[in-house]
């Protein structure tokens, strides 16, 4: 099915009306409402000048393919130092006006949150554009933290809403604003290559189900990559997510994951065109933010954490099957998200072969697959991460690195799914305790997607495209 730009408007969570962008749940901002001060009056900080820093930052990343976005700066705001507050009826209103000049977004990182029954946080662009929120008691998690997604621009407002009598009960503390130095999600944006091919087009349609698995994430709130929801033998939906271990998440930071659900262009830009390596209007609306950190292994270059909230049901995602034998594949599929930009899919049509990493020779330390060439699109900055699917349809490693581009035949590699499995020996570096919680010794499983069925006045949620555990 060919996904137009109608459907992909209807996928967003957000609305705009008036020119005011809706969060989530529909509510707005107190000040979107109500008669407070100017925002010319509300506190402002300025961040300091980046432009030395920046200049060491802008070099050609490595043949790891990840990508930083942006450089984190470090802060120590409160709600109780800094920022204006005022009356709004029966509630008080908390705002701060952070700007980092020269900034093509912002993002946030509270290392200390903990917010009241009734308490809304907003961020949002001063022209009420980039509305993100509201983030509330339900987001309180173990680890304490909330990182927040991008809002575009150089500037940003911080908007908290509360009961007046639960003014006592806020616990936040802001410790990082990430100066957004390349662009995520709006243009003029590091573009991928012309050689992709968006999702949405033909060559995509017998993958409509492990497209919506992938999500393009930032970690820290200055890295980007590439990542995907993954299935266990259990089938009880739980949000288990990996990407590559070289793209910055660990157990000390597993909480800084954002994950932007469905960012795809509408239409199908033929590859090759100059539309293709333009800008595209995939939204990043629809995210996760926050998980708990799994397991790793350096050597096949795998990360699994487990988001700390499911994604929202009306995200439609899917959780990848996988295929953990050691045969190697007689041809694969990559969906990514290179250079921040619109989610992707490229094709080799060739068998691949089992090597180190970066190594051409069979079958090397057996931790790698490596893909000859792409017939079809391509890996760039910002794929590491991604699923690489077999010909059934199931995962069989994540994007480690390699010399791929639009205009060569160059190689990538991925850490294998099947070295992951056993990783080293442990439960903290390996998959098989996580992804296969009941013992069934399955070496395939396919993916699972959520249905809603009606029975008698209620919904349920049940899972489709279940098939048979293989076994050895």
């Amino acid at each position: 099915m060919k996904i137009g730009s109608g459907l992909a408007r209807w996928l967003s969570t957000w609305t705009l009306i008036g020119g005011v962008c809706l969060a989530q749940d529909g509510t707005l901002p107190a000040s979107f409402t109500q008669a407070l001060a100017p925002l010319s009056s509300v506190a402002l900080i300025e961040m300091p000048s980046v432009e030395a820093a920046l200049a060491l930052l802008l070099a050609d990343p490595s043949p790891d393919k990840s990508r930083q976005f942006a450089l984190p700066l470090a802060v120590g705001i409160d709600p109780a130092a800094a920022g204006t507050w005022e009356r709004a009826g029966a509630e008080r209103v908390w705002r701060l006006r952070i700007r980092s000049g020269g900034a093509r977004s912002l993002n946030f990182g509270f290392e200390h949150y903990k917010l009241p029954a009734g308490a809304r946080l907003f961020l949002y662009a001063p022209d009420r554009g980039s509305l993100r929120g509201p983030f509330t008691a339900q987001d309180n998690e173990v680890h304490g933290q909330l990182w927040t997604p991008i809002v575009l621009g150089e500037e940003t407002v911080l908007e908290l809403n509360l009961p007046a009598a639960a003014a006592a009960d806020v616990e936040l503390r802001l410790s990082r604003v990430n100066h957004g130095f390349r662009d995520f999600g709006a243009p003029p944006a590091l573009r991928s290559g012309s050689c992709n091919v968006d999702v949405v087009c033909p060559q995509g349609d017998a993958w409509r189900s492990e497209i919506r698995s992938v999500a393009v994430i930032s970690t820290g709130g200055s890295t980007f990559c590439t990542g995907f929801l993954v299935n266990n033998t259990a089938q009880d939906f739980k949000p288990y997510f990996m990407t590559a271990r070289h793209c910055g998440l660990s157990s000390s930071n597993a909480a800084s994951l954002v994950a932007y659900w469905n960012y795809f262009n509408s239409t199908c830009r033929p590859p090759g065109s100059s539309a293709s390596g333009g800008p595209g209007d995939g939204s990043l609306a629809q995210f996760n933010t926050g998980s708990f950190w799994r397991a790793e292994y350096i050597q096949s270059d795998f990360e699994l954490v487990e988001l700390d909230d499911p994604p929202s049901q009306t995200f439609n995602v899917h959780w990848a099957g996988w295929n953990r034998s050691s045969a190697d594949p007689t041809s694969a599929v990559a969906i990514h998200h290179p250079n921040t930009d619109e989610k992707r899919i490229s094709f080799e049509n060739q068998a691949l072969t089992t090597t180190s990493y970066f190594g051409n020779a069979s079958p090397g330390d057996g931790t790698h697959l490596r893909v000859a060439d792409w017939d079809l699109g391509t890996t760039e900055p910002g794929s590491s991460g991604s699923p690489l699917f077999d010909p059934n349809h199931r995962v069989i490693g994540q994007l480690h690195g390699g010399s791929a581009a639009c205009g060569n035949d160059l190689a990538d590699w991925y850490g294998r799914f099947s070295r992951s499995w056993t990783g080293g020996a442990t439960n903290s570096s390996r998959l098989s305790n996580w992804l296969d919680p009941i013992g069934s010794g399955a070496v395939t499983l396919d993916g699972l997607s959520l249905a809603r069925v009606v029975v008698g006045p209620a919904a349920q949620l049940v899972g489709t495209g279940v098939r048979t555990l293989a076994r050895n």
